[in-house]
């Protein structure tokens, strides 16, 4: 248990140290600059740190910690709790800058702004972790630091089935995501935590279930057991082919892209009233003829 407490520990400090910068940033930076930049940077370096502390956990743990996959997915809801509590509406994931985007809820600038934030916050995190690992404060640092030199794909299926296995998984996020996303914070963070905590149960011995891109890339692109065109089609194609699917499943349409709904008829929220006719009463002849509504005057009528 003490390999483990050093990793709470970690967790702990790096949650801190995010949440730290995220506050002082919020007071110091106009909104849009905070969301866009400092808030993704922060949750990003937040989520990847994590991530990568939690993955040396998963492969070192059950034979040189003695804990099993229970532990690891107990780490993981806790930890996808904590995200959503502190992330401040940012969500350090490009499919989900992506679907902001296509839903004209953030401008192209701010979108490519966040999608290169995420990916120097991933970066970094992935630099500080390393030289975290390096202390070696324990031995599973130390066995970790031997396998880094060859690490292993966390594509464990068929290029094909890959790609379904990681959009099938977005898909979920996002639709999970787009029905709750006007919820209470707090059974929105408790749901999106039971939603990941699932779908890495159910996908993570295919493909790691990542459905973040940027994460994807980070942590396993640079593995030996697959080409680069692979993970690209795994680790992006897939997620993305998830995040459409959802977005236009739930909303039937894509709104920056089509300006009618593709498959769903609106309703008119009004209901025009429709007469019924009245037993027994009949129409004056002179109401059916033409010209019975005209303003000149019967030629019946004498002179005045």
């Amino acid at each position: 248990m003490g390999g483990l407490n050093v990793s709470f520990a970690f967790f702990f400090c790096v949650v801190a140290i995010c949440e730290a910068g995220r506050q002082v940033s919020k007071r110091l930076l106009p909104h849009g600059v905070y969301r866009s930049l400092v808030g993704e940077l922060a949750s990003s370096l937040q989520l990847c740190a994590c991530c990568l502390e939690l993955r040396m956990l998963m492969e070192i743990g059950p034979w040189g910690g003695g804990f099993g996959p229970d532990v690891i997915l107990t780490l993981l809801f806790l930890l996808f709790l904590v995200h959503g509590a502190t992330f401040d509406e940012v969500s350090a994931n490009p499919t989900v800058s992506l679907q902001e985007f296509l839903v004209m809820e953030s401008s192209f600038v701010a979108t490519i702004a966040k999608l290169l934030v995420q990916f120097v916050g991933m970066e970094a995190a992935e630099i500080l972790t390393m030289h975290y690992w390096a202390w070696e404060l324990t031995d599973f640092h130390l066995i970790q630091n031997l396998m880094a030199l060859d690490c292993s794909s966390s594509l464990h299926t068929s290029v094909y089935q890959g790609v379904f296995v990681e959009g099938i998984c977005s898909f979920f996020f996002h639709l999970v995501g787009l029905r709750f996303q006007h919820s209470h914070p707090v059974y929105r963070v408790s749901i999106m935590a039971v939603t990941v905590t699932g779908l890495a149960y159910t996908a993570g011995p295919f493909t790691g279930a990542f459905f973040n891109p940027t994460l994807a890339y980070t942590v396993t692109f640079r593995c030996s057991g697959n080409v680069l065109q692979e993970y690209v089609q795994v680790y992006w194609l897939g997620p993305l082919t998830g995040m459409l699917t959802a977005l236009l499943l739930y909303q039937g349409t894509i709104p920056r892209l089509f300006q009618k709904n593709l498959l769903y008829t609106q309703k008119s929220k009004y209901r025009t009233p429709k007469g019924k006719a009245v037993p027994g009463l009949k129409p004056r002849q002179g109401m059916l003829e033409k010209g019975s509504h005209s303003c000149e005057p019967s030629s019946k009528e004498g002179p005045v």
